[in-house]
């Protein structure tokens, strides 16, 4: 059957293929992820995913059955991590398909790295579910090693919400085109020094966080009211997609990050309590975010107090290049 593919790197007309490919990928792999054309379209146009030299896809006729993109750092320190993207349909597992796309994402992630941060290491990354048939084998006999863990926690709405208070001196706002900057940068500082994070620039913040799945309205920063400094926000965005396929509207807290000065005074705490009942507000019915489970700040802990469960876990898997 691999034969009879045709093959070649993806582009900003693949948006509905890719969506397809998907649709059929989740249907047997389970992993709650959901897309539709527009937001597979935002992933094709990431700034920092070099689609000509660094994406490849297998398509049966006009049916794409695979692919592969990876995505550099555009900024780097000591080392620069790229993360390899991919899947095969479920009818076309196999055939060595993975092994083909695999072999393609590591070259290419080795030219883009020479590319752009020649300097410094080189480490490649994929993340997986954890219980995604296959995964385990290929990326093992291709010399890559589990390295990080990542759990998928949900929280239902119109349960219990537990009383937080906003912590003294401190006042909640909701995102604006005034205050947009502050929190990119308050996700910079910080993630300054969590594993594997990289600062975010302008444009990576407007196609990753601030597009056509951001919540502005369940989107909040809190603020000091004595010197009017930011101290901590959170970011939510829902895809249209998940509902149509499960029935419940899932606002998803994509980023929540709190300034090192303003830690362990509730931050966090008061910020999810408040986006949770914003969001009950607002009719969704369920919440859900992902965390590092080795994330030294303590978040796991806060998320589960907040009254967050684990439901699925993803593994990163790397490879030390260079």
């Amino acid at each position: 059957m691999r034969e009879a593919l045709t093959w070649r790197p993806l582009n900003t007309e693949d948006a509905k293929a890719s969506a397809d490919l998907l649709a059929a990928i989740e249907a047997v792999d389970r992993i709650g992820e959901n897309y539709t054309e527009e937001d597979t379209f935002q992933e094709l146009v990431d700034p920092y995913a070099d689609l000509e030299r660094a994406s490849l896809a297998a398509f049966d006729g006009d049916v794409m059955v695979a692919f592969m993109k990876a995505r550099y750092k555009p900024v780097a320190e000591d080392v620069h991590r790229i993360l390899i993207d991919g899947g095969v349909h479920p009818g076309y597992r196999r055939g060595r398909i993975g092994t083909t796309l695999l072999k393609a994402g590591m070259a290419a992630s080795k030219d883009l790295h020479e590319r752009h941060h020649p300097g410094l290491r080189l480490v490649l990354e994929v993340q997986k579910a954890e219980h995604t048939a296959g995964v385990a084998e290929l990326l093992g006999f291709h010399g890559f090693a589990p390295i990080r863990y990542y759990q998928h926690m949900e929280h239902p709405l119109g349960a219990a919400i537990r009383d937080t208070p906003i912590p003294a001196g401190l006042r909640i706002e909701p995102w604006s085109d005034r205050n947009d900057e502050e929190f990119r940068m308050i996700r910079n500082e910080s993630f300054r020094f969590h594993w594997g994070t990289a600062p975010m620039t302008a444009d990576a913040w407007q196609n990753r966080i601030t597009n056509h799945t951001f919540r502005p309205d369940v989107s909040f920063l809190m603020r000091d009211e004595a010197t009017g400094a930011p101290a901590g926000m959170l970011v939510t965005m829902y895809w249209e997609a998940d509902t149509v396929a499960t029935g419940i509207r899932d606002a998803h807290f994509m980023v929540i990050g709190t300034l090192a000065e303003y830690r362990r005074r509730g931050v966090a705490s008061a910020l999810i309590a408040h986006a949770l009942r914003a969001a009950g507000d607002r009719g969704y019915g369920r919440a859900s975010l992902r965390v590092d489970s080795a994330n030294g700040s303590g978040a796991f802990g806060v998320y589960e107090k907040a009254g967050f469960t684990s439901r699925l876990r993803f593994v990163r898997w790397a490879l030390e290049a260079s």
